[in-house]
């Protein structure tokens, strides 16, 4: 299973072409997935996996369409797509019970995303997971709240910012510092000697982990989503829509909206979140544990 044997994207003008040559390719139904899958685990039949990857190509095209605002040829982040759709169908188990999609969906969106972050200067930042979902969604933030893209955000702004993404305000200050800086050349060389060979990128470490690591990660969000909804069951109804509000969703609501919806302060809801997060966390833990034992 190689990248040769996908339809070829030759730059962004070419898009419009390949989106239309991927829409040829039908979209498997559960049976038909399921058998592919199975042929291709058990025999290695590239066939089998040529049509599981083809009639996925849709679902990375979408995914990558959503990090267009980095800056990014769309052609670089549908092939970085590509490569972790591959992936997913080499690993993928079909007697777990999940659609391939679903399962493909987290290796597609590490890949991209781990794209993204190498192919900006500010490689050391992201190193934790709140600082990558900030890195991905402060511009959209800002926008809710009016503010210019490439201004610096005030005290009360950073505040709001703050309790939306459960980080520090300085955090929100430095993210937004290096976003609106004027971005370095990787490219620029390191001195201005004429027989200068190292290049800016050459001095940057990347401190964050690994792709395969961050997909490993992904795989076992995967596994934990029927954990997850059974510790969910285990919560009032309230705590259950406050951790769903704060820390299920893309853009977390603020404590001074959930206090206002159920008549009680902020710090109140920050308590009923943290105690639902610590009573969500035991249940995950010891469901997973009881799960292991059983193998």
């Amino acid at each position: 299973m190689t990248v040769a044997a996908l339809p070829v994207l030759s730059g962004d003008r070419g898009l419009s072409r390949y989106l239309n040559e991927i829409k040829k390719f039908p979209i498997l139904t559960a049976d038909d997935e399921f058998m592919l899958a199975k042929r291709y685990l058990e025999h290695g039949e590239a066939d089998a996996a040529h049509k599981l990857v083809t009639s996925h190509l849709r679902l990375v095209a979408k995914i990558a369409m959503q990090y267009r605002g980095y800056g990014l040829p769309v052609a670089d982040l549908i092939s970085e797509g590509n490569l972790g759709l591959m992936k997913a169908v080499k690993k993928f188990e079909p007697d777990r019970g999940f659609r391939l999609s679903t399962y493909a969906m987290w290796w597609i969106k590490a890949s991209v995303t781990e794209y993204v972050l190498k192919s900006w200067s500010m490689v050391k930042m992201g190193t934790m997971s709140a600082q990558k979902k900030l890195f991905f969604s402060l511009r959209k933030a800002k926008r809710k709240l009016d503010i210019i893209d490439t201004s610096d955000i005030n005290p009360e702004q950073a505040k709001i910012l703050a309790d939306q993404f459960n980080i520090s305000e300085a955090d929100i200050v430095h993210m937004n510092r290096r976003m609106t800086a004027r971005d370095m050349s990787l490219n620029a060389p390191v001195s201005n000697d004429d027989d200068a060979s190292m290049e800016y990128m050459d001095t940057l470490v990347d401190g964050g982990p690994s792709p395969e690591t961050i997909v490993v990660r992904a795989q076992e969000k995967v596994f934990h989503n029927a954990h997850l909804r059974a510790a969910l069951d285990q919560l009032s109804e309230r705590e259950r829509h406050i951790f769903m509000e704060r820390r299920l969703t893309e853009d977390p609501v603020t404590l001074e909206e959930l206090g206002k919806e159920y008549g009680i302060s902020r710090e109140r809801v920050r308590q009923l979140e943290n105690r639902a997060y610590d009573r969500v966390q035991k249940s995950m833990l010891e469901s997973v544990q009881s799960a292991g034992a059983a193998e």
